[in-house]
């Protein structure tokens, strides 16, 4: 397999990891970058372990470089929102998600914290919980899906959901790794499986409340990209990584609210899905860093997926845009799930649209100026 020379240096500085680091604290600062899903990261020296993200000091950075400013006024502001362990230089170490502000203060236009941070707070009283299921492809470095044979391909889709032994789950000491550093640095992690295609791999992401469910979506996917770094190797958000006869890449988003989830919920989700329906076209735009040209190529109505020109909702249907899952069609009260989000997609942008338009009641194809 094509790994990268990393896989091999990592392993020379674990003995320096051990040396103490006396009453100083490293805190490595992540945003997202001009691309919007691009992560970027650096560490700054703190005299104190901070408690609190309020205790962080702002930072700055050269947004000419990660395609969010000109190189005439590139300083770029991160404002410390969310905080971590860090699981990598472990404790007292942190990581911080951070926002992104331009010169002016305003935020960068791949900052969507900030906007899902207002909706979210519009509508706290309602309760409102996201879960996120996240697939992904691990990749070698030449961008062929790791494990398969190098000039040809694996055996056909079917073995290898929820897979076990080498034949079927390639690439398992990854995730595992992934997993548990997930747990150490606080991130929501509920669970994960192979998925459909091999080498793919999906992490789930929940309960989480509001503006939390892209804070830990987002620190999970930097801790993906810091473990594969480790071993070589490349996790690919591509929602159609492979052509052909494979399975893509989404993000399903659960969601559900206090009504929904008391007796009776299930006309809430109703009402809710009717209002999915009739702003199909706003939401696969908001689904996908590209506008929805990233889900052409996996909306397709084939490999368990909605056609991206159609709505379309049933129970335990995962050939529908939503999902109502069996037990909740049973139990007349529960979540449901949007199957349409991309892999590749901002979970602020996601979690906001769904506020927008089954709580707040939006129509058209505009966010409404709050």
């Amino acid at each position: 397999m094509a790994v990268s020379a990393s896989a091999s240096l990592s392993k020379a500085v674990k003995q320096y990891m051990q040396l103490p680091q006396g009453d100083k604290v490293q805190a490595m600062y992540i945003w997202v970058d001009g691309t919007g899903e691009g992560l970027r990261c650096k560490t700054r020296t703190l005299n104190f372990e901070p408690k609190s993200v309020e205790e962080l000091p702002e930072w700055n950075f050269d947004g000419s470089s990660t395609s969010q400013s000109e190189g005439s006024n590139s300083d770029m502001y991160l404002i410390p929102a969310a905080m971590f362990r860090d699981p990598f230089r472990r404790d007292p170490n942190k990581l911080v998600l951070c926002e992104v502000e331009k010169y002016n203060r305003k935020p960068t236009e791949t900052n969507l914290r900030v906007r899902c941070k207002q909706v979210m707070a519009m509508v706290k009283d309602q309760l409102p919980w996201f879960g996120m299921e996240q697939e992904y492809t691990i990749l070698g470095m030449d961008g062929h899906p790791f494990g398969w044979p190098s000039n040809g391909f694996p055996g056909p889709q079917g073995p290898y959901y929820c897979g076990v032994g080498s034949d079927k789950a390639y690439g398992r000491d990854i995730v595992e790794a992934h997993y548990r550093a997930c747990l150490y640095a606080g991130v929501n992690i509920c669970g994960t499986n192979a998925e459909v295609m091999p080498a793919q791999w999906e992490f789930q992401v929940g309960t989480c409340e509001g503006i939390e469910m892209g804070d830990h979506l987002w620190v999970a996917r930097f801790i993906l990209h810091r473990v594969c770094e480790d071993f070589g190797v490349i996790a690919s958000f591509d929602p159609k990584p492979i052509p052909g006869n494979w399975n893509g890449a989404g993000c399903h988003t659960n969601f559900s609210t206090k009504e929904m989830r008391e007796d009776g919920g299930l006309k809430y989700i109703e009402d809710s899905i009717e209002k999915l329906g009739k702003r199909h076209d706003y939401h696969i735009c908001a689904y996908d860093p590209k506008g929805g040209l990233d889900n052409v190529r996996r909306l397709t109505g084939h490999h368990e997926t909605s056609n991206i020109n159609e709505f379309s909702a049933g129970v335990a249907n995962r050939g529908a845009s939503i999902r109502i899952p069996r037990t909740v069609g049973q139990e007349k009260k529960g979540y449901f799930e949007d199957r349409r989000p991309s892999a590749n997609c901002d979970p602020y942008a996601v979690t906001e649209v769904l506020i927008r338009t089954c709580l707040l009641g939006e129509e058209g194809d505009e966010p409404v100026d709050y």
